[in-house]
């Protein structure tokens, strides 16, 4: 295989990005069950996005980014991807979260690229509740995926995905081997590996 991208939100990262953004204004549970019922499918990704960052207007920017850079990485996940690299393989995040948190990770762990949404943030320093990027979409993924392979010239029997929710379902149309990582139903009955196990460590021994 030649490239391999992962979901971040509870794939690369342990948890959903915006939920803990959600905690710091006290909606935690209210935007985290939005949130669940996107990744099991049964809401169009774009509407919950829209509605899930709208209830944040007025969070502050400089507290988004110190919660962005203080998340909690999935057990394994730089070992994981330093391990993928050597084998010779690109390794891409695709996130329907946010920039401030997979830019900082791209970093932290390794990964070659990301893609995800960028949060609108008015002149006063705080969050408008509005939103746009790469990944907004429920085909977004897999519209990304598609022309990351044309420009690199890497075929579907190349790629390996992993991801948890309902959102990952149209990368996974687009590659041969399909990780489906402590994820909703709906994902695994598209998946070729399916890992129980929170430490993405397993992934390794698994396509081995």
């Amino acid at each position: 295989m030649k490239l391999c991208v992962f979901d971040f939100d509870s794939t690369l990262m342990d948890g959903e990005t915006i939920d803990f953004f959600a905690q710091e204004l006290g909606i935690g549970e209210r935007v985290s069950a939005i949130t669940e019922r996107a990744m099991a499918g049964e809401l169009d990704f774009f509407e919950s996005l829209q509605e899930r960052v709208g209830l944040l207007k007025g969070l502050k920017y400089s507290k988004v980014e110190e919660i962005s850079h203080s998340l909690p990485y999935m057990n394994g996940a730089k070992d994981t991807i330093e391990a993928l690299k050597k084998k010779g393989m690109k390794v891409v995040c695709f996130s329907g979260g946010f920039r401030t948190a997979t830019s900082y990770a791209k970093d932290k762990l390794g990964f070659d690229a990301d893609f995800s949404n960028v949060l609108h943030v008015r002149q006063d320093g705080t969050l408008s509740g509005l939103v746009g990027g790469d990944m907004m979409f429920n085909y977004s993924k897999g519209d990304m995926l598609i022309r990351i392979q044309n420009l690199l010239g890497i075929s579907e029997a190349e790629t390996m995905v992993v991801g948890d929710g309902a959102n990952d379902l149209s990368m996974f149309a687009h590659a041969k081997t399909r990780v489906a990582f402590c994820a909703k139903d709906v994902l695994k009955k598209e998946a070729t590996i399916v890992v129980q196990n929170r430490d993405l460590r397993e992934i390794l021994t698994r396509i081995a």
